[in-house]
């Protein structure tokens, strides 16, 4: 009896380990379904600084939160450089007076950690953050939650340990000595400018990207200064990397001409930000809106083209200064804003926990996780832009019409089908009347009150808004 009692439990184990084997490798072979036309139309992309988003600094740390990420209606997250960062020529500071670690005493120069856009090697993981394995789970976790995943990648130059220095030196623009050097007219000079007259180097590059999407399942990649790369390279690379698979394509980058003929699928809206800066401060008036949507969306750009609109980055909250020491009272204003004109919002780290310090670039620092009233803000804003039709911002945009653009007072309307949201914004540093020449019942998003339009001017607050949906 004992025996036969053995040989059922062992068959148990045996059928119990198998099926938990079965159920580790399909979860391991799962992959997310390629990005879509439909996803970039609702997304909100999230740009993630490892090093600063928790005191570890850590792949892990991060991935534990990428849940909370996915309530804010993230649909891409953007990995800022994940690659080692060289030694030589390590910055310290930044600037026309910038130092390197180098410069300070020895038992200081470990606390120098470097810019991420000065890589070593574009096949390697930053042991700074944890390891590849740490890398692969983070992209499991991404995908599992139904977030896509881009790297930033780093066309322009190299750090000046990088291997094609000693290996393939005319991958590098030198001077008339035979110098290499940085790229010129900047002050980046712990980084060395690479040459894209080389064919060689154009071939290494796309085999280095194609690495990442073909071996570690990225879905596509944010590229750093784009525009300063030859045309010619991405019209050569683009459609090498597609052919891997469906994947999205960020250019750090204004150039109508980098989103044409299905090169990248979105560019910055560098005009649009600097426009909401100068809103912010009085400089800009809601005609100056007006007339750069309309300039935007009807002129310079194709009607598929899709920017991401920004209220801050990496370099704007580090160079530039924070989102309350630039847009002050209206901050919250216009971090709406970016929401509902056409294109794509981004959330920089810490942003949805209300940081307000400009973190440290060459040093480690970290940001504050308690949540407030942005973090609710932003899942109420991530939350219409998924579901809202009259929102989408890619290749098939909702409609747009600007209904008013006094001096002070600006309206937008957005619809697509049946669906139709209304932006109402003041302005102003006093209160004011505002007539809205729509008609019929909509509900206050902010509030979830309903609210009846029938032409009759209101009274709206000092630098406030509304968002009406329909």
């Amino acid at each position: 009896m004992k025996q036969l009692l053995s040989i059922f439990l062992m068959a148990i184990c045996v059928f119990s380990c198998t099926k938990e084997k079965k159920e580790v490798l399909q979860e391991a072979t799962k992959k997310i379904t390629p990005i879509s036309k439909s996803d970039i139309e609702t997304a909100v992309i999230y740009e993630a600084n490892i090093r600063q988003y928790s005191p570890e600094g850590t792949f892990e740390e991060f991935t534990k939160d990428i849940p909370e990420i996915k309530k804010l209606g993230v649909k891409i997250i953007w990995l800022m450089p994940v690659f080692p960062i060289s030694e030589t020529k390590r910055k310290a500071t930044g600037g026309a007076d910038s130092k390197f670690a180098s410069e300070f005493p020895k038992e200081e120069q470990s606390k120098y950690l470097g810019s991420y856009y000065a890589v070593s090697d574009f096949t390697k993981i930053n042991p700074e953050f944890g390891t590849i394995k740490d890398f692969r789970a983070l992209i499991k976790t991404a995908h599992k939650n139904g977030i896509y995943v881009i790297l930033d990648w780093v066309p322009n130059h190299t750090g000046w340990d990088h291997t094609w220095l000693k290996t393939n030196s005319d991958f590098y623009t030198k001077n008339d000595k035979g110098e290499v050097i940085h790229p010129e007219d900047t002050d980046w000079t712990d980084v060395a400018d690479l040459n894209y007259n080389n064919k060689e180097l154009q071939e290494a590059m796309i085999s280095d990207m194609k690495y990442w999407i073909s071996k570690e399942g990225v879905d596509g990649f944010r590229c750093d200064v784009a525009g300063s790369v030859p045309t010619s390279f991405w019209q050569n690379a683009i459609p090498k990397l597609r052919a891997e698979k469906d994947i999205f394509m960020l250019a750090e980058a204004w150039e109508p001409e980098l989103l044409k003929e299905n090169l990248f699928d979105m560019g910055y809206a560098w005009d649009g930000h600097h426009l909401l800066n100068g809103l912010a401060k009085g400089e800009k008036t809601a005609e100056d809106l007006k007339n750069y949507i309309h300039k935007t969306y009807n002129e310079r750009y194709e009607k598929d083209a899709i920017l991401m609109n920004f209220v801050t980055n990496h370099d704007e909250n580090s160079w530039n200064g924070t989102i309350k020491e630039r847009m002050g009272d209206k901050a919250e204003m216009l971090t709406a804003l970016s929401y509902i004109i056409p294109g794509m919002p981004l959330i920089y780290s810490g942003q949805e926990y209300d940081l307000n310090h400009r973190l440290k670039f060459f040093e480690k620092d970290a940001i504050p996780k308690t949540k407030g009233i942005t973090f609710n803000l932003l899942e109420k804003l991530g939350t219409l832009k998924n579901t809202n039709a009259a929102l989408h911002g890619g290749k098939e945009k909702a409609a747009f019409e600007i209904l008013e653009s006094e001096k002070d007072i600006f309206i937008l309307k957005r619809k697509k089908g049946d669906e139709t949201v209304l932006f109402i914004a003041n302005f102003s540093n006093e209160k004011n009347k505002i007539g809205i020449s729509e008609n019929g019942v909509f509900e206050n998003f902010l509030t979830n009150e309903k609210v009846t339009l029938h032409g009759d001017a209101f009274e709206i607050e000092a630098s406030a808004y509304k968002i009406f949906v329909k």
